[in-house]
Order: C-alpha cells, then sequence, then structure tokens
C-alpha cells in the first residue's frame, strides 16, 4: 500500500520552492514584515509621485505666471479675461504633462527599475525594481498619457520607460503595464484600447515575464495579451480577444476568442462574408 502520510510535506516543499530563497537579511526582514513592508514601499512610491509632480508642476506654474504678467491688462472680468485666464491654466497643464514624461523617464533611468523574468511571491526584493517602474510609470498613464497617444511625445515616453517599438509602429492604447517587458516589431498595430501588460498573479505568485510581437502583427480593439506571450509576423488578433500566458501565435494566422484559438482562414472568410450579408447564417 502507498505511504501518504509524506505526501502533505512534499507537497508543501514544492510550494516554497516556486519563490527563491531570501538574497540578504534585507529580503528576509522584507517577507517577516510583508504587510509593513508594502506600506512602506507605498509610502516611498506617494514621496517618489510628489517629487515627480513637483519638478513637473514647476516650469507650468512659470508659464501661468508669465502669462499672467503678459495678460494681466486683459483680465478685467469680462468674457476676454475669463477666456485668458483659462487658456493660461490649460496650456500650464499641457506643460505639466509633458514635464511629467520627461520626470518620470528620468527618475526610471536613475533609480533601481530593472526588474528581470520572475515568478515568486510578491513580497520578495525581486518584485521591488517592477513597483518602482509600473508606479512610476502609472503616474503618467493616468493623468496625462491619454493625451499622448497616437502622438510622437507618447511614443518617446514608452521608449524613454524602456519600450522597445519598431519602425512605423501604430499604437493606440495607453492600457500598457511593464512597458520596459515589451516589444514591438515593425509596422505592428495595436487597435484602441488594446490591453497588454507583462505580468499576471495568481495561487499566491507573480510571474513577470516579456511580451513579443513581430512585425506587421495585428491586434485589434479591446483584446487582451498578457505576460509571456508571442505574437508572430503578421498575425491577427481579433477584437476583443484574449491571449492568455504561454500563448505563442505562429507568423500570418488569424487569433480570436476568449482565450484566443487559431481561426482557420476557411471559417474566416465565412465569417466575414456573414458580416456582410453575402452568406445566410448556418443551420
Amino acid at each position: 500500500m502507498e505511504d501518504t502520510t509524506s505526501k502533505p510535506k512534499k507537497l508543501f516543499a514544492e510550494d516554497q520552492s516556486r519563490n527563491p530563497p531570501p538574497v540578504n537579511i534585507f529580503e528576509a526582514v522584507l517577507r517577516r514584515f510583508a504587510r509593513t513592508s508594502y506600506l512602506f514601499a507605498v509610502l516611498l512610491m506617494y514621496f517618489l509621485a510628489s517629487i515627480s509632480f513637483g519638478m513637473a508642476l514647476a516650469p507650468a506654474l512659470w508659464v501661468s505666471h508669465m502669462m499672467v504678467s503678459i495678460f494681466s491688462p486683459l483680465m478685467t472680468g469680462d468674457w476676454l479675461g475669463w477666456f485668458v485666464m483659462g487658456f493660461t491654466y490649460a496650456l500650464a497643464f499641457f506643460v505639466f504633462g509633458l514635464s511629467l514624461m520627461v520626470t518620470v523617464c528620468v527618475l526610471n533611468f536613475i533609480l533601481p527599475t530593472r526588474f528581470k523574468r520572475f515568478k515568486g511571491g510578491y513580497y520578495t526584493i525581486h518584485a521591488v525594481p517592477w513597483f518602482l517602474h509600473n508606479g512610476l510609470f502609472y503616474l503618467v498613464r493616468f493623468t496625462f498619457l491619454p493625451f499622448a497617444t497616437l502622438t510622437p511625445f507618447g511614443i518617446l515616453f514608452l521608449k524613454g520607460m524602456g519600450m522597445k517599438i519598431g519602425k512605423h509602429a501604430f499604437i493606440n492604447t495607453d492600457y500598457i503595464s511593464d512597458p520596459s517587458f515589451i516589444e514591438l516589431g515593425d509596422d505592428v498595430t495595436l487597435g484602441g484600447s488594446v490591453r497588454i501588460f507583462a505580468h499576471y498573479g495568481g495561487g499566491g505568485n507573480l510571474v513577470i515575464a516579456p511580451i513579443k510581437i513581430h512585425d506587421r502583427a495585428t491586434l485589434g480593439a479591446g483584446s487582451l495579451v498578457m505576460g509571456d506571450v508571442e505574437i508572430g509576423e503578421g498575425a491577427v488578433i481579433l477584437p476583443h480577444s484574449v491571449l492568455l500566458p504561454g500563448a505563442r501565435v505562429p507568423a500570418e494566422e488569424t487569433w480570436g476568442g476568449v482565450p484566443a484559438q487559431p481561426i482557420d482562414r476557411s471559417d474566416m472568410l465565412k465569417i466575414k462574408q456573414r458580416i456582410r450579408g453575402l452568406e445566410g447564417p448556418s443551420s
């Protein structure tokens, strides 16, 4: 008869092996006081956010001051004065946004934000650079990036955050995370509201794995790409499809659905004909 008494210990050992051992005393303390460490990391992120916003607001406030000084004779309380004041604040907002993009890229370069492929616990030293990188990126993503999408400023910012972008890539989305772990080839198209992030979690594990999208691939509007995905040259991902971790889309294939699966060319042709009203519904 098989001895089952050792199975729980074995399973426990396997579960623990998923998490690399502490690399130093700092990480041992971090894991021992996980919640406290997490609170400290959040407060540190707030501090960095304050620095970033402060540095970005400085030129915006300077522009506001100069505009008020120049146009103060027009600010008499009538409609022209209100327009000048509104224009001044609007201009200051865009100066703030562009300055914030530069500030965040500089901080991302200076601070220890270089992370590697990883699978393990959330509260480890391996996750700290990833946390800092995304924390800085989100300062722009949730404030000004929607105004820079589809502009050269947006492309420059993504490249400044470490995202590899080929020639003539078309990026019509700001729903991006982990930009330094994303690589786009030449003539890649990311449709509107595509969600692309190089991490996922589950079972107590954080997994960080790169995404590579080869030349001329197209991701339809609203599709979702998770970490550890590779899309071949000329491949097409249909709108609102989901590529789960580990997906490998061969070149020139069309994938769709949740989760996304390959769609035969003949089936795709029938779908297009049905959409165009050239073919009746199948029985």
